[in-house]
C-alpha cells in the first residue's frame, strides 16, 4: 500500500513539473549553440549535427557586433551560457556570458561600458508582433521554444554567435 501511495505521490509531482513553464520536450545531448544572425536562424548542435533550428529575433539594431551599452546590436564570437532564468521578464532565458575580457576592452578602449543582461530569451509584450528585430541585444525565441531550449540546454554550453 505505500509504495502505491509514494507512485501515486511521483506521478502527481510529476505532472506538476510537466506544467511549469520551464517544462518541455528535451532534445538530447545538445553540445552547442550556433546562431547565424544574417539568416535569423539559431541551431541546435549534437556534435556535428544540427538537432533543432529556430527562427530568431535579435537586438534593434542587428548589424554589426556589440560594442557599448544601448547600442541595440547582438554581440558576436563565441560565448557561454553561464546561467538559467526562470523568472525572466522575457518569459525564461538562458544567459550568456557577454561581455567577455576581449568586450571590455574593446569598450573602454572606447571611453564606453560594453553593457551586459545578454539572453537567448521568450517573448513579452507586443513588440516581437510589430517588428523583426527588437530587442535591446538578446536573441528571442518563441515562447514554446524557449521552453524546448531551456530544458535542453546546460550551463556552460558554448555558444557561437555569427555574422
Amino acid at each position: 500500500m505505500k509504495s502505491m501511495r509514494l507512485v501515486a505521490l511521483l506521478l502527481v509531482a510529476l505532472s506538476f513539473g510537466a506544467c511549469s513553464k520551464s517544462g518541455g520536450p528535451i532534445i538530447p545531448d545538445i553540445t552547442g549553440i550556433v546562431v547565424d544572425k544574417g539568416d535569423r536562424k539559431m541551431y541546435l548542435v549534437s556534435k556535428n549535427t544540427v538537432k533543432k533550428t529556430y527562427d530568431i529575433s535579435l537586438g534593434f539594431a542587428p548589424t554589426g557586433d556589440k560594442k557599448i551599452r544601448g547600442d541595440g546590436k547582438t554581440p558576436e564570437g563565441t560565448y557561454i551560457i553561464d546561467r538559467k532564468n526562470p523568472n525572466s521578464q522575457f518569459y525564461l532565458s538562458l544567459g550568456i556570458n557577454y561581455p567577455n575580457i576581449n568586450d571590455v576592452a574593446e569598450a573602454r578602449a572606447l571611453g564606453q561600458n560594453a553593457g551586459g543582461d545578454i539572453f537567448i530569451h521568450g517573448r513579452s509584450g507586443t513588440d516581437w508582433m510589430t517588428k523583426r528585430d527588437w530587442t535591446a541585444g538578446c536573441i528571442a525565441v518563441k515562447n514554446d521554444e524557449i521552453r524546448e531550449i531551456y530544458q535542453s540546454v546546460r550551463v556552460g554550453t558554448p555558444i557561437f554567435i555569427r555574422p
